[in-house]
């Protein structure tokens, strides 16, 4: 059994109301566009039986048309021939035609206003479905977002994780304590080659030694010459 049972009953539905009073509301908002798509297509196909009669009926009051005027030319002609009879019984033929046809008329009167009516009812219809195929990508997409922060946010509450990171932390303390005792067989020794900075370091040494080696020699022998 559908949500609605009438046209009528979607057509005044508060769709507001059946969101906020459903369960899940995307489940509930897909069984509605369902339930008016459906309506729509059953609306349509009413509709075009309707166009059908009201040609069919159409056509008839044509015919009956013609035969009005075939009538009256009947009784023109048994007029014309001092046939009084033939020309009353020829106009009483065309009256009831012609009450006939007036029927037809209101009944075709009739039909193009429920048409009307119908179209109205069309256009509401559709503009619901659309509202309501908004509103179903809308929750779609909440939905959609929710889902995702949920499993976000789980992943950052899981105490797994935690536990994973610890063990990074410990591997990488156990890694620097590794580098610390390779580092410390170091401590306190030298390479079989000095660095470049102890050479330098020696050549700039080595240099002001033999400018103040130099300087001492002249200062002696300048003392010798004096004595």
């Amino acid at each position: 059994m559908g949500i609605f049972s009438r046209l009528a009953d979607i057509v005044n539905s508060n769709l507001n109301a059946i969101l906020a009073n459903a369960e899940d509301p995307q489940k509930m908002i897909r069984l509605v566009i369902q339930e008016m798509e459906d309506t729509l297509v059953e609306v349509r196909s009413q509709a075009v039986r309707t166009i059908a009669e009201r040609k069919q009926l159409e056509r008839r009051v044509r015919t009956m048309m013609h035969e009005e005027d075939e009538w009256q030319r009947k009784a023109e002609l048994a007029i014309t021939r001092n046939r009084d009879d033939l020309a009353k019984a020829a106009l009483a033929a065309r009256h009831s035609v012609e009450k006939s046809r007036e029927a037809l008329e209101q009944q075709i009167a009739q039909v193009i206003e429920g048409l009307e009516n119908q179209n109205d009812d069309i256009a509401k219809l559709q503009a619901k479905l659309a509202d309501a195929k908004s509103r179903e990508k809308a929750l779609t997409m909440r939905a959609r977002t929710a889902q995702g922060r949920l499993k976000t946010r789980e992943k950052l509450y899981d105490t797994r994780i935690d536990d994973t990171l610890n063990r990074f932390e410990q591997v990488e303390r156990a890694l620097d304590e590794l580098e610390g005792k390779a580092e410390a067989y170091d401590l306190g020794r030298r390479s079989g080659r000095p660095s470049l900075h102890d050479e330098l370091a020696a050549l700039e040494t080595d240099a002001a030694v033999e400018d103040e080696f130099e300087a001492l020699k002249r200062r002696v022998a300048e003392k010798k010459h004096d004595a």
